[in-house]
């Protein structure tokens, strides 16, 4: 399996952490929070490991930091 360069960077396992982390918060969550608060801050925290991934393989320095913009 190859290891892409995003997967090296401290941030990035980080953000995949807080995202573990939230997940697991949010199981304790009421079930009428599900499509709320839940699925809010669980697509929140995906967003930021997948933006870092996404800016890290694009080729032009614009489409990059399109990505680490919406990382932040």
């Amino acid at each position: 399996m190859k290891i892409y360069s995003f997967e090296k960077l401290e941030v990035w396992r980080e953000s995949i952490s807080l995202t573990k982390y939230i997940y697991s918060l949010t199981d304790s969550f009421p079930i009428n929070e599900n499509f709320g608060l839940t699925s809010q801050l669980r697509r929140a925290t995906v967003s930021i490991a997948s933006n870092l991934a996404e800016g890290t393989v694009r080729k032009s320095n614009k489409d990059k930091s399109t990505f680490y913009y919406y990382f932040l």
